[in-house]
């Protein structure tokens, strides 16, 4: 079982604190808890993907304000359950495996 970490606020300050050591599944919410995006970053790449959402216009997840990851050994892992969630939690912003 994936074992993701506490709920955060979606703030650059948490952001560098991501571990780059590893591939990543991320969650960007909304302030009720209810997932918005999942989305997976190779290793050394998960806080630059986490920060596009933050900055880059095209990224960004309106009313994204927590995030929660967790750490996988490898981008096709991380893939297997991006796909798994986004089926079950059907989040608004993905289009991709729903």
């Amino acid at each position: 079982m994936t074992r993701f970490s506490r709920t955060q606020k979606f703030t650059k300050e948490n952001i560098v604190k991501v571990p780059q050591d590893k591939a990543i599944v991320y969650k960007i919410k909304n302030r009720n808890g209810e997932n918005l995006y999942t989305g997976i970053a190779g290793r050394g790449r998960s806080q630059e993907r986490l920060v596009e959402h933050k900055s880059i216009k095209k990224e960004k997840i309106p009313e994204g304000t927590r995030f929660q990851y967790a750490q996988v050994k490898t981008k096709d892992r991380a893939r297997q359950i991006e796909k798994s969630i986004i089926r079950k939690e059907q989040p608004e912003f993905n289009e991709e495996y729903k």
